[in-house]
């Protein structure tokens, strides 16, 4: 099956370039509100899905046990910029649990956040792990393990008890099998398993819902989807289409971006859940493809659908700051 053209480049009034992709939308019963493209092809859902990872931090009992506030819950499902706030946040959930950074196996990168990047390089300070865009997750997954009473030693491994839960989470609420043969390392160096678009989208209604899911998880899923909406700054950071959009919508929308134009939401009023790659993993494309979804699904006042606009239809500026072409999504998601 060819996917269909989600996403238009243009330059001036002409398209240069066009974004293909697959997006599946599903409420709470697995019933496809919206399909485009192949949804049933496994793709690996990467940091997407580091709201359903978190959710063995607070069904262990470790966001209790460790006082996780809704900020550090929020850097718990985050790809985050590396701000010192950032940095400091997770510091502070490994101190509670008696661990520092020494404990991260994410490996160590600049911040994602360039004003910050060049100001450690003034300093003449060397990334660590904490400035690792997974820090909040591996901190999260640190402190499951010392909660459980597992050596948080080889905590990044499948048969480590923490990645067993997050394994187990994932297949209840997608409803898909994960196997082996479809696990692969993910860039922080965890395992992560390839699932049909349908089913992350099933996955990402119920964590927005709580429906189809125990009591138990339900609640969890609410009190990290209320963290996220509360401290959206901490799931991404400063100039960050995730963080901009949930604090635009606040509990209405959830959104979590994976690497490779993965992208995953839930639209908890309406009862959806969304799931989308883009074929070339192009990240422009697929915040394009979001935005659209949010326009169409979501009942939007004319201030919110004017402040949607620029995620809507994203500008393109040259070197020199000339704005030269723009990006559009396609009627095909736009309905």
């Amino acid at each position: 099956m060819s996917n269909p053209v989600l996403v238009e480049v243009l330059r001036a009034a002409v398209v240069e370039s066009r974004h293909r992709g697959a997006v599946a939308v599903v409420d709470a019963d697995g019933r496809a509100v919206l399909s485009l493209g192949d949804v049933e092809r496994p793709v690996f859902p990467r940091s997407a899905v580091k709201a359903l990872q978190a959710l063995v931090l607070v069904e262990s009992g470790a966001a209790d046990k460790y006082q996780w506030s809704e900020a550090e819950l929020a850097l718990a499902c985050s790809s985050h910029n590396g701000e010192p706030e950032h940095v400091a946040t997770a510091q502070r959930v490994l101190a509670r649990a008696g661990l520092d950074a020494t404990a991260l196996r994410c490996g160590a990168h600049p911040p994602i956040h360039q004003p910050s990047a060049a100001a450690l390089a003034r300093a003449g300070e060397a990334p660590s792990a904490l400035h690792n865009n997974c820090s909040g997750k591996h901190s999260g997954f640190l402190c499951a393990a010392c909660a459980l009473g597992a050596d948080p030693r080889g905590y990044i491994q499948p048969a480590h008890a923490v990645q067993r839960e997050v394994k187990a989470v994932i297949e209840s609420a997608s409803g898909a099998a994960l196997p082996d043969e479809r696990r692969a390392v993910d860039g922080c160096s965890v395992p992560t398993w390839a699932a049909p678009l349908s089913n992350l989208a099933l996955a990402f209604a119920r964590l927005g819902t709580g429906a189809g899911l125990p009591p138990r998880r339900a609640k969890a899923a609410a009190r990290l989807r209320a963290a996220c909406a509360a401290e959206p700054w901490y799931v991404a950071g400063t100039g960050r289409f995730c963080t901009d959009i949930m604090r635009l919508f606040g509990k209405r929308v959830f959104v979590k971006m994976g690497a490779e134009g993965v992208f995953l939401g839930a639209f908890p009023d309406q009862g959806f859940g969304i799931a989308m790659k883009c074929d070339d993993g192009g990240n422009r494309a697929s915040e394009v493809v979001m935005a659209a979804l949010i326009a169409r699904y979501c009942t939007l006042s004319d201030k919110e659908r004017g402040a949607l606009a620029r995620f809507l239809q994203p500008r393109l500026h040259n070197w020199n700051g000339i704005e030269v072409g723009s990006l559009r999504p396609t009627s095909a998601i736009l309905g």
